[in-house]
């Protein structure tokens, strides 16, 4: 309950985010968050997180947004079964952080085309290869498929730091130039969460055996116990009582 409830705020926060960029601000338009470092400009994604594209035919995009949906119910179907099986908080809380970043995006790509007003001639919307031609001021200019399923994704987040002219390769670059939004910064830590903490989710038994997530119960004194010594200790006594 505690981490759907997490999972529901984030998306909230993401929606809400989004709807106001939309909204409220021009193409482009930029306004600092935290000083010349985090700014919020907006810009629309027609692909994947971070505004990386997957290409301009349609069935690209429409197979793209089935494999989100695929992989929701996956991360929902693993989610619960963690769940029911008593794994970590901690665990479950990084498996709602990728589901919670994976269901926004997926949010913008049903519903976005059909909430607000579609301008082919945004320079977003523009998509060369993709056959679909719109009359724009410059003349016929290639556009996005729209629909169910084909809307862009809403971006408005970039860091505007720079690395030192010192740094071999990186010096005067952006450190990191994509624009991203609360749904991509949800997935990317969800998974440093699984990334550097996966010894202690999946901890390996003498043989070296990865086993199933550790789960935590509550000693008689209160107090969280990890359920693997517990385990441990069991077997261990009733060892020693056979060999008695």
């Amino acid at each position: 309950m505690i981490v759907s409830i997490i999972v529901f705020v984030i998306l909230a926060i993401d929606q809400i985010v989004k709807v106001y960029v939309k909204s409220n601000l021009s193409l482009y338009e930029s306004n600092p968050i935290l000083g010349d470092w985090l700014v919020m400009e907006y810009i629309e994604n027609q692909g994947m997180a971070f505004g990386t594209k997957f290409g301009s035919q349609v069935w690209h995009k429409l197979a793209l947004s089935i494999f989100r949906i695929v992989a929701i119910g996956a991360i929902t179907y693993y989610w619960i079964k963690q769940a029911k099986s008593g794994a970590r908080m901690e665990f479950l809380i990084a498996i709602g952080l990728i589901l919670a970043g994976a269901t926004g995006n997926l949010i913008d790509s049903m519903f976005y085309d059909f909430i607000f007003e579609y301008d082919p001639c945004m320079a977003f919307n523009e998509l060369e290869g993709s056959g679909v031609w719109s009359e724009c001021m410059v003349g016929q200019v290639e556009t996005r498929h729209t629909g169910f399923l084909m809307g862009n994704v809403v971006d408005m987040f970039k860091f505007e730091g720079t690395w030192p002219s010192w740094v071999p390769w990186l010096g005067g670059g952006q450190v990191f130039p994509a624009i991203w939004n609360v749904a991509d910064a949800s997935i990317t830590s969800g998974v440093i969460m699984v990334f550097f903490r996966q010894r202690k989710y999946f901890p390996k038994n003498k043989e070296g055996v990865e086993e199933t997530p550790v789960k935590e119960i509550e000693s008689p004194t209160g107090e969280e116990v990890n359920s693997a010594e517990t385990e441990n200790s069991t077997e261990q006594e009733e060892h020693k009582n056979n060999t008695d």
